[in-house]
C-alpha cells in the first residue's frame, strides 16, 4: 500500500464502496495510522505507542490496541506473530495476499509471494474437504546484513 494518508488509511471508505466498514475517524486514529506511514518495519502495539508518546500524542495503550486491529480487521494493514509471539503491525507495499521474509534479529521484513505455497493451501484444503480457507506463512531467519555481521563475529 502507497505510503501517506487516504481514505483507507482513515476510514473515510463508504461500505458499499469498499466492502470496509464505515470507522469513526478520530484525531488517535489519524494518529495510528500517520505513525505506521512513517515506518519501514512492523512494530508492536507497545512500541508504537511508546513512539507516539515521545511525539507528544496522546493515545490509550488500550486505544491504541483497538485502533491496531481494527485496521488489521478492514484489512489496511498487515499483522503477524515475531518470533516471541508478540502480535505486530505494518503497512505493508504489496497489496493483497503475500507473505513475509522476517530478520529474527533486526526484524527487517520482506514481504514474498509464493505461487507454490497458494497451490498447496488450496490443494490441502480440498483434499480435506475445507472451503472458505485462509493462511498465514512467515518465514524466519537472519537477513544478508546479520548474516554477514555473524559471520564477522559481531552477532
Amino acid at each position: 500500500m502507497p505510503q501517506g494518508t487516504n481514505s483507507a488509511t482513515t476510514g473515510n471508505a463508504t461500505p458499499a464502496s469498499s466492502g470496509v466498514k464505515e470507522q469513526r475517524v478520530t484525531k488517535q486514529r489519524l494518529a495510528v495510522s500517520a505513525a505506521l506511514d512513517e515506518l519501514d518495519d512492523f512494530v508492536s502495539t507497545q512500541e508504537l505507542y511508546r513512539l507516539l508518546q515521545n511525539k507528544g500524542i496522546s493515545v490509550s495503550l488500550a486505544t491504541a490496541y483497538r485502533i491496531l486491529q481494527s485496521l488489521a480487521d478492514d484489512g489496511l494493514i498487515d499483522v503477524l506473530r515475531n518470533g516471541d509471539g508478540e502480535a505486530v503491525y505494518r503497512r505493508c507495499a504489496v497489496t493483497g495476499h503475500h507473505h513475509h521474509l522476517l530478520c529474527r534479529n533486526c526484524g527487517k521484513a520482506e514481504e514474498v509471494e509464493a505461487p507454490a505455497v497458494e497451490t498447496w493451501a488450496a490443494r490441502t484444503a480440498a483434499e480435506h474437504g475445507f472451503t472458505e480457507v485462509a493462511h498465514t506463512v512467515e518465514i524466519f531467519g537472519l537477513c544478508p546484513e546479520c548474516t554477514a555481521k555473524k559471520a564477522a563475529g559481531e552477532l
